[in-house]
Protein backbone atom coordinates (compact mmCIF):
# COMPACT_ATOMS: atom_id res chain seq x y z
CA UNK A 1 0.00 0.00 0.00
CA UNK A 2 2.77 2.20 0.83
CA UNK A 3 4.66 1.95 -2.50
CA UNK A 4 1.52 3.05 -4.75
CA UNK A 5 0.38 6.00 -2.59
CA UNK A 6 3.51 7.64 -4.39
CA UNK A 7 2.76 6.13 -7.77
CA UNK A 8 -0.66 7.40 -7.37
CA UNK A 9 0.56 10.56 -6.39
CA UNK A 10 2.48 10.88 -9.47
CA UNK A 11 0.17 10.28 -12.07
CA UNK A 12 -2.51 12.35 -10.07
CA UNK A 13 0.61 15.43 -10.22
CA UNK A 14 1.46 14.37 -14.11
CA UNK A 15 -2.41 14.44 -15.36
CA UNK A 16 -3.17 18.07 -13.51
CA UNK A 17 0.41 19.44 -15.27
CA UNK A 18 -0.67 18.22 -18.41
CA UNK A 19 -4.40 18.95 -18.23
CA UNK A 20 -2.75 22.89 -17.07
CA UNK A 21 -0.41 22.83 -19.90
CA UNK A 22 -3.18 21.80 -22.40
CA UNK A 23 -5.26 24.61 -21.47
CA UNK A 24 -2.83 27.41 -21.81
CA UNK A 25 -2.06 26.58 -25.03
CA UNK A 26 -6.12 25.99 -26.74
CA UNK A 27 -6.99 28.36 -29.57
CA UNK A 28 -10.27 28.58 -29.59
CA UNK A 29 -11.43 27.23 -33.31
CA UNK A 30 -12.70 30.77 -34.20
CA UNK A 31 -9.15 32.08 -34.33
CA UNK A 32 -7.98 29.68 -36.40
CA UNK A 33 -7.51 30.06 -40.05
CA UNK A 34 -9.83 33.07 -39.67
CA UNK A 35 -10.45 35.06 -43.17
CA UNK A 36 -12.49 38.10 -41.43
CA UNK A 37 -10.31 41.00 -42.00
CA UNK A 38 -8.25 42.12 -38.67
CA UNK A 39 -9.63 45.26 -37.04
CA UNK A 40 -7.18 48.11 -35.91
CA UNK A 41 -7.11 47.77 -32.21
CA UNK A 42 -6.91 51.56 -31.94
CA UNK A 43 -9.52 53.02 -33.55
CA UNK A 44 -8.48 56.10 -33.10
CA UNK A 45 -5.89 55.95 -35.60
CA UNK A 46 -8.22 53.49 -37.52
CA UNK A 47 -10.44 56.93 -38.19
CA UNK A 48 -7.82 59.15 -38.78
CA UNK A 49 -5.84 56.94 -41.53
CA UNK A 50 -9.43 56.65 -43.27
CA UNK A 51 -8.91 60.17 -43.40
CA UNK A 52 -5.38 60.10 -44.85
CA UNK A 53 -4.06 59.30 -48.39
CA UNK A 54 -0.79 58.67 -49.67
CA UNK A 55 1.16 61.07 -51.66
CA UNK A 56 4.13 59.62 -54.13
CA UNK A 57 6.15 62.24 -55.65
CA UNK A 58 8.49 60.50 -58.94
CA UNK A 59 10.43 63.64 -60.15
CA UNK A 60 7.88 66.40 -61.16
CA UNK A 61 4.88 63.87 -61.07
CA UNK A 62 2.51 63.24 -57.99
CA UNK A 63 0.62 60.35 -57.75
CA UNK A 64 -2.10 59.81 -54.65
CA UNK A 65 -2.95 56.57 -53.48
CA UNK A 66 -6.06 55.59 -51.02
CA UNK A 67 -4.50 53.47 -48.09
CA UNK A 68 -5.68 49.60 -46.91
CA UNK A 69 -7.37 49.03 -43.77
CA UNK A 70 -4.97 47.18 -42.44
CA UNK A 71 -2.54 47.47 -39.49
CA UNK A 72 0.45 47.62 -42.15
CA UNK A 73 -0.58 50.39 -43.53
CA UNK A 74 -1.84 51.98 -39.94
CA UNK A 75 2.21 51.38 -39.38
CA UNK A 76 3.10 53.42 -42.95
CA UNK A 77 0.42 55.84 -42.04
CA UNK A 78 2.82 56.12 -38.09
CA UNK A 79 5.85 56.52 -39.93
CA UNK A 80 4.69 59.28 -42.24
CA UNK A 81 3.44 61.45 -39.67
CA UNK A 82 7.24 61.97 -38.42
CA UNK A 83 7.71 63.55 -41.94
CA UNK A 84 7.50 62.45 -45.91
CA UNK A 85 10.15 59.49 -46.39
CA UNK A 86 12.26 59.56 -49.91
CA UNK A 87 13.42 56.20 -50.80
CA UNK A 88 15.81 55.48 -54.05
CA UNK A 89 13.68 52.43 -55.30
CA UNK A 90 15.41 49.76 -58.05
CA UNK A 91 13.55 47.90 -60.66
CA UNK A 92 12.77 44.20 -60.06
CA UNK A 93 11.58 41.97 -62.62
CA UNK A 94 10.41 44.25 -65.11
CA UNK A 95 7.14 45.04 -62.86
CA UNK A 96 7.69 47.07 -59.85
CA UNK A 97 10.12 49.22 -58.32
CA UNK A 98 11.32 48.10 -55.17
CA UNK A 99 13.48 50.13 -52.13
CA UNK A 100 13.64 49.47 -48.35
CA UNK A 101 12.12 51.45 -45.37
CA UNK A 102 13.96 52.66 -42.62
CA UNK A 103 11.71 49.93 -40.33
CA UNK A 104 10.02 46.98 -40.62
CA UNK A 105 6.22 47.24 -40.73
CA UNK A 106 3.98 44.81 -39.45
CA UNK A 107 2.64 41.90 -42.12
CA UNK A 108 -0.60 41.11 -43.56
CA UNK A 109 0.46 38.72 -46.13
CA UNK A 110 -1.44 37.16 -48.49
CA UNK A 111 -1.69 35.75 -52.48
CA UNK A 112 -2.91 38.66 -54.10
CA UNK A 113 -2.98 39.66 -57.55
CA UNK A 114 -1.23 43.66 -58.09
CA UNK A 115 -2.25 45.57 -60.45
CA UNK A 116 -0.32 49.16 -62.00
CA UNK A 117 -0.52 51.14 -59.24
CA UNK A 118 -0.38 48.98 -56.23
CA UNK A 119 1.97 49.72 -53.30
CA UNK A 120 2.77 47.27 -51.83
CA UNK A 121 4.86 45.99 -48.62
CA UNK A 122 7.13 42.78 -49.38
CA UNK A 123 8.89 41.23 -46.27
CA UNK A 124 7.93 43.57 -43.77
CA UNK A 125 10.63 46.24 -44.92
CA UNK A 126 10.65 46.47 -48.90
CA UNK A 127 8.23 48.91 -50.34
CA UNK A 128 6.97 48.55 -54.05
CA UNK A 129 5.36 50.30 -56.54
CA UNK A 130 3.85 48.18 -59.04
CA UNK A 131 3.77 49.50 -62.21
CA UNK A 132 2.56 45.73 -63.66
CA UNK A 133 1.60 42.46 -62.83
CA UNK A 134 2.54 40.02 -60.50
CA UNK A 135 0.97 37.14 -58.24
CA UNK A 136 2.45 36.50 -54.89
CA UNK A 137 2.13 36.32 -50.93
CA UNK A 138 2.21 40.40 -50.37
CA UNK A 139 0.11 43.21 -48.34
CA UNK A 140 -1.36 45.82 -50.28
CA UNK A 141 -0.84 49.56 -48.16
CA UNK A 142 -2.42 51.27 -50.93
CA UNK A 143 -3.71 51.93 -54.65
CA UNK A 144 -3.13 54.55 -56.99
CA UNK A 145 -6.18 55.89 -57.34
CA UNK A 146 -4.95 57.45 -61.20
CA UNK A 147 -2.18 55.41 -62.02
CA UNK A 148 -1.97 56.89 -65.92
CA UNK A 149 1.80 57.79 -66.48
CA UNK A 150 2.75 56.06 -63.89
CA UNK A 151 5.48 53.24 -65.83
CA UNK A 152 6.34 56.39 -67.40
CA UNK A 153 7.15 58.37 -64.60
CA UNK A 154 9.17 54.97 -63.14
CA UNK A 155 11.29 54.71 -66.25
CA UNK A 156 14.84 53.58 -65.46
CA UNK A 157 17.37 51.40 -63.64
CA UNK A 158 16.57 53.25 -60.34
CA UNK A 159 14.35 56.20 -59.26
CA UNK A 160 14.30 58.82 -56.33
CA UNK A 161 10.42 58.52 -54.75
CA UNK A 162 9.10 60.34 -52.16
CA UNK A 163 6.18 59.32 -49.86
CA UNK A 164 3.69 61.68 -47.68
CA UNK A 165 0.65 62.14 -46.02
CA UNK A 166 -2.09 64.44 -48.25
Amino acid sequence: MKQIRPFLLMLFMLLFLTGCSAAGNHTAPSDVNSTEEKQPQDQSTGTEMKNQRLKITVGDRVFYAELENNSSAQDLCSLLTQGPLTITMRDYGGFEKVGTLPQSLSRNDETIRTQPGDIILYQGKQISIYYDTNTWSLTRLARIETPAGLKEALTGAEVTVTFSLE
